[in-house]
């Protein structure tokens, strides 16, 4: 297990195979190697902190391909992506995703630990246009599956259905699960309306799901459930949720390493 200086704000560990051997990276190999449309860093970023920042998003990317057993260059969602890195956030957020410019931001002090959270949304934005025959523009497939009947003619269609099932409802199919139902429980209680988005509930046992990996862990990719205030689906639910999330994501990238001209 590697531990990262304490630079950016914090310390950062990580255990999985080494794809750098410890070569320095920039902005330019990520972008490149993950198929992102653009690669934007704030110009508040200094050259140490570019450094080590670089390591650790393509530690942390390579990382969720590897789990995701997709080819790198998929992680960019067929080149619509765009990255910025402490440039453009927003005040109090340490990372967001901005459907309108396919966006995935990172706050140079405080985005650790939610790149595999913000990646899901970019994922479930991007995903929408083929899980649905309509959408809005800035529609998450996660909140329209609540709504709306998916195209199940495609067998990629049809496992990634089965994932939100796990991740929305019980084992009747039917009814809402305990974890979805704690979440609008807490809403009620503090009168919000963000624990119990859908797609912030898909999200969060996306992170379950990638945190929950055997051999290989990242604290910059996703860390801080357990002392999180947010709420996350319990262990058994997660298991169910990562089997659903694993058979999507093979075949996926099974037909990815196959059709490289489509990623």
């Amino acid at each position: 297990m590697r531990h990262y200086p304490n630079r950016l704000k914090r310390g950062f560990t990580r255990q999985g195979p080494d794809y750098r051997f410890d070569d320095q990276v920039d902005f330019s190999d990520i972008r490149t190697t993950f198929g992102f449309r653009s690669m934007v860093v704030g110009k508040w970023v200094t050259k140490e902190e570019r450094y080590i920042s670089a390591n650790l998003i393509y530690d942390a990317l390579a990382d969720l391909a590897q789990i995701l057993h997709l080819p790198p260059k998929a992680i960019g969602l067929r080149g619509k992506l765009n990255f910025a890195f402490g440039h453009g956030g927003q005040k109090g957020v340490q990372a967001h995703y901005n459907a309108g410019s396919q966006t995935l931001a990172l706050a140079k002090n405080a985005g650790g630990g939610a790149l595999a959270h913000e990646w899901f949304h970019a994922f479930d934005h991007h995903i929408s246009e083929h899980l649905f025959k309509v959408k809005p523009r800035y529609g998450f497939a996660s909140k329209l599956w609540l709504s709306n009947t998916p195209n199940l003619t495609h067998p990629l269609n049809d496992a990634l259905n089965s994932f939100f099932k796990e991740v929305f409802l019980d084992t009747s199919g039917e009814e809402t699960n305990e974890f979805v139902q704690a979440c609008i429980k807490h809403d009620h209680a503090h009168n919000m309306n963000y624990m119990s988005m859908p797609e912030e509930i898909a999200a969060r046992c996306f992170e379950a799901c990638i945190y929950a990996h055997p051999n290989i862990k990242n604290s910059f990719l996703v860390g801080g459930l357990q002392s999180s205030n947010l709420i996350y689906p319990p262990a058994q639910h997660t298991t169910k949720a990562n089997k659903a999330l694993n058979h999507y994501f093979q075949l996926l990238g099974y037909a990815l390493h196959n059709l490289p001209d489509k990623v």
